[in-house]
């Protein structure tokens, strides 16, 4: 069962956030090399230079050696991770726009028999999710690919619930009406509705 294997990881995340609070450089290169990966892997599906990844994992573990006596507990400690790196990346691809990519999502499309078929559209959502604004290419990235459920991801971007569903709601819409104008089916559809 999934449940007892986060248990113990989070009561460690927990004694090593501790120690931070308390000055241990130990605890936090701890913490550091075990969330390195997980978030490197979520942020570079925004930002193409690796730098940039590197960049916004520093900063982020700098708010947490900085802020971890702040930590109350009312989430788990990878959540309260994550929304630092979530709020840190916001704010460095704000300021860095043409540097930034939007390849997040790419991954989530079911595989088929035709790998042709799967590269094509894994390029369809790639450019749809170049129309959508930073948050929503976000929240979908949250959702789809790290498996964050609604409350976890209004937890990790400080919004509440029903501005999480909002923004879902309207990437998926955004992206429903971008993929068949990609796919060149736009144009068909336009000439129905005018005949």
């Amino acid at each position: 069962m999934p449940l007892p294997a986060e248990k113990p990881s989070n009561d460690r995340d927990q004694q090593l956030l501790a120690a931070v609070a308390r000055g241990d450089r130990k605890a936090l290169e701890e913490l550091y090399l075990g969330y390195h990966r997980r978030l490197a892997r979520f942020l570079s599906r925004f930002a193409s230079r690796y730098e940039t990844v590197e960049e916004i994992i520093n900063d982020t573990f700098m708010v947490v050696w900085q802020h971890a006596g702040d930590f109350r507990g009312a989430s788990r400690v990878s959540t309260w991770i994550i929304g630092i790196a979530y709020r840190t990346a916001l704010k460095s691809l704000r300021r860095d726009v043409p540097r930034s990519g939007a390849d997040g999502l790419v991954n989530f499309v079911e595989p088929s028999i035709d790998p042709t078929r799967d590269a094509e559209v894994r390029d369809w959502v790639s450019h749809g999710l170049k129309h959508l604004p930073l948050e929503q290419r976000l929240v979908l990235e949250l959702a789809y690919h790290m498996g964050h459920s609604v409350e976890e991801i209004a937890a990790i971007t400080d919004a509440p619930i029903g501005t999480v569903k909002a923004r879902m709601f309207h990437a998926r819409e955004k992206l429903r009406q971008y993929l068949p104008a990609l796919a060149g089916a736009g144009s068909t559809a336009t000439s129905r509705h005018t005949s």
